[in-house]
């Protein structure tokens, strides 16, 4: 099995074109089962698998603690791989086929409010060494709802600070633009030209966030902004990056603005991921309802 497991990942990357990350996530879930399988079964050949095999596969991880989002990951890869398989006619069908993706449960997303975001930005200034550039991050991240990937991505060519636009890439490298308000569009400026020029090195690209070494930023290097700044903000331990965006569109929403737009800003290929925000904004309903009204307890 390990042949096709190392054919199939070769097929990933050169035919679909799909990402490290994705290959190295597939390469685990299906070496994992082949490993379980041998060891459980004593089968080591594709065409000696059958359902039932995937089933105590499943039912052994889940056992294990396996989360349900995990878990769909080890079914996708097992469907992909035994349809790659089919197809190619090295099993004779495919006996994953009729598996079913597990339910997974929705967790409504966490938010700052206004208060609280107002609190992170005003505890970032021009004290702290990059103080520019990481108040234009913060600004940034809440004023346009970026993703991290996508804030750390963003270049010069596509912010216009004159007409307050920023053109990102999301997922599935989809191209939208976002408005920079006002505050954002300040801090922007005050950076690049007050910070950014002192970062340039020959190496430099044309990312608009750079590290101090001219470099583009990482998610990682934002997660550790986000914690520094938290902890100056006198905020609790969980805050982190994608908490701005959350925060962005459920005060959107609080405020007024339509969900098709909120999904449009969000770069969401789908209403229905929108639309969990507005189970959020009843949650806060509801709580300002108990907390105020005579009757409500």
């Amino acid at each position: 099995m390990q042949s096709d497991i190392e054919d199939f990942i070769i097929y990933l990357a050169t035919e679909r074109g799909l990402s490290d990350h994705y290959q190295l996530s597939t390469r685990i879930s299906l070496e994992t089962f082949a490993a379980w399988l041998l060891k459980t079964s004593g089968v080591s050949s594709v065409t000696a698998v059958v359902r039932d095999h995937f089933i105590g596969f499943l039912e052994h991880r889940k056992r294990a603690g396996m989360a349900a989002a995990s878990l769909k990951l080890n079914v996708v890869a097992l469907k992909i791989f035994f349809r790659w398989l089919r197809a190619r006619e090295r099993v004779a069908s495919d006996p994953a086929e009729l598996l079913v993706l597990p339910r997974l449960e929705r967790y409504l997303p966490e938010t700052l409010n206004e208060q609280q975001v107002e609190t992170l930005l005003e505890a970032i200034g021009e004290g702290e060494p990059l103080g520019l550039r990481n108040r234009a991050i913060f600004e940034t991240l809440y004023a346009c709802g970026l993703r991290v990937s996508e804030l750390c991505g963003a270049r010069l060519e596509h912010l216009n600070l004159d007409v307050r636009l920023l053109r990102v890439t999301g997922k599935g490298d989809k191209m939208r633009v976002v408005p920079v308000g006002t505050k954002a569009a300040t801090a922007l400026q005050a950076y690049l030209q007050g910070e950014r020029p002192e970062l340039v090195r020959k190496h430099t690209r044309s990312h608009v966030f750079l590290s101090n070494r001219g470099r583009a930023l990482t998610p990682d290097r934002i997660w550790q902004l986000t914690k520094e700044a938290a902890a100056r903000a006198g905020l609790s331990e969980g805050v982190y990056p994608h908490l701005l965006r959350h925060s962005f569109a459920t005060h959107l929403l609080s405020n007024g603005a339509d969900l098709r737009v909120i999904q449009e800003l969000l770069g969401h290929a789908d209403i229905a991921t929108t639309q969990i925000y507005t189970h959020v904004d009843s949650q806060r309903l509801k709580s300002v309802h108990y907390r105020f009204h005579p009757r409500a307890k």
